[in-house]
């Protein structure tokens, strides 16, 4: 059985058009790499409440990298950047005219930087860890710009500053390095009398003028010196040329809004000189609001969102996460069938969606399952290449195959899974479990014909080694009969 998806129209798009499968843009680099395992950063500004845009790019991190661990065969996990050193404050200093800023950190202090992480994203992330099997790490901006390779690698970028500053301020060619005050941690927003003293293989000396110490120095080295707090296209610029070459490939999983960014980073990575490290970037989707703007916190706090939504309007959540009237559970599973149909579809995923639109969405996965599927629940999601698709779906398949992640030793009996191919879609349930410890072993009990018609023993064994090379496969092996479920 097949069937278009009813709930989503998407268009097409130059991406999704070129591709059958979301995850398929990361095929390139895996296959000129030889990468031992993934790593998915996300990074969000500790500057108040989330809304569904953040939490969805955090989710989507978990899902994506979950995705790519069983489509692959490949240890994945998801780093979590916190930048605290997002503006807490600014003034103008009425004597000079300059616009002063101090950070989050340097205005509530780690303890309090903590508390926000812990109050605002650590629950979700374990729930996502919990559901996708997928393990995470935490670090603050403050944390990540103390280490010796964040610090060695900007004071590379300093022998190159005249060919990367327009690309990193094309309107005033300003780098924008601030070097909070030591004493009072405010900071020149735009950084116009911050100047480069001397430059040499121990560090970089900074000369600053503070609103209320007047001027000072910091002695920037990879082991110390002083906070440093760069503007947002020099810090990824710097961020991304920090990672080394050790098996890892680095995937940047960002909104939809810095695919417009992205090239000035680029440039100025090109003038300085690519590495063979860059990462992979990823673009979720964006949230607009009613009028086609990006759904931003500053807008919100600007209109007034705070407050709570109008009366009578259950989707306030959306603006806010704390209003949300379920039990965290129900939040969670909501983010994640939202994620899954997004990804179901290259023109799900590569586009971008009005808090309306995002509402309707909302309030579809959150109705109960209609007639097959309501015995048994909601179907989980399962991505699928066409040639395969095809065989569940006319019923020749009936056998899938899967390497033991802890999400899938979940699957049981009676679980309804929804495979899934571009538009195209075909709900299964699961008649029947089995376990082996090899894939050698399985296919000494499974039906060759019921796993692939299409193919001998001997190929589907060398076809499925090659994903999962024996590292994987020590985890054991795990297959699922399907029987298709008719509407």
């Amino acid at each position: 059985m097949t069937a278009e998806t009813v709930h989503l129209r998407s268009p097409n798009t130059v991406l999704a058009n070129a591709i059958d499968y979301t995850l398929d843009v990361l095929r390139p680099r895996i296959l000129a790499d030889g990468t031992e395992r993934i790593r998915f950063t996300v990074g969000t500004q500790i500057n108040g409440h989330p809304h569904i845009g953040t939490h969805l790019v955090q989710s989507l991190a978990f899902l994506v990298a979950e995705a790519a661990r069983d489509d692959y065969g490949i240890d994945t996990a998801v780093e979590f950047h916190a930048l605290d050193n997002a503006p807490a404050d600014t003034v103008r200093d009425t004597a000079s005219g300059h616009r002063y800023q101090r950070t989050y950190r340097h205005r509530l202090g780690p303890h309090v930087i903590a508390d926000l992480v812990t109050e605002h994203y650590t629950p979700l992330f374990d729930a996502l860890t919990l559901r996708t099997g997928v393990p995470y790490d935490l670090t603050t901006y403050t944390v990540q710009q103390n280490t010796p390779e964040f610090r060695a690698e900007f004071l590379r970028t300093l022998e190159h500053l005249d060919a990367i500053r327009y690309w990193l301020d094309p309107s005033a060619g300003s780098a924008h390095i601030r070097l909070p005050c030591p004493e009072c941690g405010w900071a020149e927003k735009y950084a116009e009398r911050t100047r480069l003293l001397e430059l040499d293989g121990s560090g970089g000396l900074f000369e600053s003028v503070c609103l209320h110490h007047g001027r000072y120095e910091s002695d920037i080295t990879p082991l110390g010196g002083g906070y440093l707090d760069l503007s947002t296209l020099y810090r990824n610029v710097v961020k991304e040329r920090s990672y080394r070459a050790d098996g890892t490939l680095h995937v940047m999983v960002k909104g939809g809004d810095w695919a417009f960014g992205c090239q000035l980073v680029d440039g100025a990575q090109s003038a300085i000189g690519m590495t063979a490290t860059a990462p992979v970037r990823i673009f979720t989707p964006q949230i607009l609001g009613p009028d086609g703007g990006k759904l931003s916190k500053s807008l919100l706090r600007e209109a007034g969102a705070g407050a709570g939504p109008p009366e009578g309007n259950p989707f306030g959540w959306i603006l806010n996460p704390s209003l949300w009237t379920g039990t965290p559970e129900d939040y969670v599973s909501t983010l994640t069938e939202l994620g899954e149909l997004l990804l179901s579809d290259p023109r799900n995923f590569f586009r971008s969606y009005t808090t309306t639109e995002m509402e309707r969405l909302t309030m579809s996965t959150r109705q109960p399952a209609r007639s097959a599927t309501q015995a048994h629940g909601r179907p989980r999601n399962i991505q699928i290449y066409r040639e395969y698709f095809d065989l569940i779906a006319d019923g020749s398949k009936t056998v899938e195959v899967r390497v033991a992640y802890d999400s899938m030793k979940r699957i049981k009996v009676g679980d309804l899974l929804n495979f899934t191919c571009r538009e195209l879609s075909c709900t299964t349930r699961v008649t029947r479990v089995g376990k082996y410890r090899t894939f050698k072993e399985m296919f000494g009990t499974e039906s060759v014909k019921a796993i692939n018609p299409n193919a001998t023993e001997v190929e589907q064994l060398m076809a499925i080694q090659a994903i999962f090379p024996p590292a994987k496969e020590a985890l054991g092996v795990l297959t699922f009969e399907l029987e298709l479920v008719h509407e």
